[in-house]
């Protein structure tokens, strides 16, 4: 079982390590058409796009920063997790070895380097039981550039004039890109939770960055702020990596959780254009069925 597991989250590892997705390659080509040719946002989108091509070719990573793992890990009642996890580990080992993953684990007090991704806290892995018979992995690697510029409001803020409501969360949304300008690696994505607590608003900002750019928003007002919000953004002038143009975001996810009456959170979780992200579906036993 557990060779199964191996060769499975060894194909995932390497598969969003090297190959960006389609819906976020074709953003970004979208985003060329739409820039002055010749300009330094064309010459950038340009370079990001060979880039993803070479990455893909020859099975390197698509950024040196391979970021922080994040699994997501839907599970059928009954399976047991302990061998799942194992390969996972010896998996995300053996994918640093071999340069797929850089050496991204350190300890906070030591700064030392775990040197194998694997630490206190790391990997990150979320468990959550389903009821179907399949296994469903997702992985998402977070680079530190676009970690960084991720922020958190809480609404009312004074700053911005912003209430506890959508207009309130769509102003801050709009800051959280002015704010980010070229660190976070632009064009970017916003993952977006409105409401909930600070551990969860965050857990949910991420989620969303699961959805493909290309996937509506079933909520309707959700939808609407999604366009609206991408559209008033790439109006900032900001650009990819920040020198200027019309593509500054290639997409914003939004979703909800319920919240207390004192608080009302609105959470920004800030990807870069190396939205490096992949779901496959195996059986309980570790076999690989499909991607996703």
């Amino acid at each position: 079982m557990t060779d199964c597991w191996y060769e499975t989250i060894s194909a995932l590892l390497a598969k969003t390590s090297t190959d960006l997705p389609p819906d976020v390659e074709a953003a970004l080509r979208r985003g060329l058409a739409s820039e002055n040719p010749g300009s330094n946002a064309a010459q950038a989108l340009e370079a990001i796009l060979e880039n993803v091509a070479l990455a893909r070719q020859r099975r390197q990573p698509l950024c040196q920063d391979t970021g922080t793992l994040l699994f997501w890990i839907e599970f059928p009642a009954g399976l047991h997790l302990a061998p799942l996890r194992d390969a996972l580990e010896k998996a995300v080992a053996d994918a640093t070895q071999q340069g797929l993953l850089r050496q991204n684990c350190v300890d906070p007090l030591t700064g030392q380097n775990r040197g194998n991704n694997l630490g206190n806290g790391a990997p990150l892995l979320h468990f959550e039981e389903h009821s179907g018979e399949t296994v469903r992995l997702s992985l998402m690697l977070k680079g530190g550039g676009s970690e960084n510029v991720g922020v958190q409001y809480a609404l009312p803020f004074a700053a911005l004039q912003a209430g506890r409501d959508l207009e309130g969360a769509r102003r801050c949304l709009l800051q959280a890109v002015h704010q980010a300008q070229g660190h976070g690696c632009a064009p970017g994505i916003l993952g977006v939770c409105i409401g909930g607590d600070r551990t969860g608003g965050y857990l949910e900002s991420k989620r969303q960055l699961l959805r493909p750019l290309d996937h509506p928003n079933p909520v309707p007002v959700l939808r609407k702020m999604e366009e609206q919000v991408l559209d008033e953004a790439n109006q900032l002038g900001i650009g990819p990596m920040g020198f200027g143009g019309k593509t500054s975001l290639l997409g914003v996810k939004i979703g909800t959780r319920d919240r207390v009456p004192a608080s009302y959170f609105v959470t920004v979780s800030y990807m870069c254009w190396a939205c490096r992200r992949q779901q496959l579906e195996a059986t309980s036993d570790g076999r690989l069925l499909r991607w996703l």
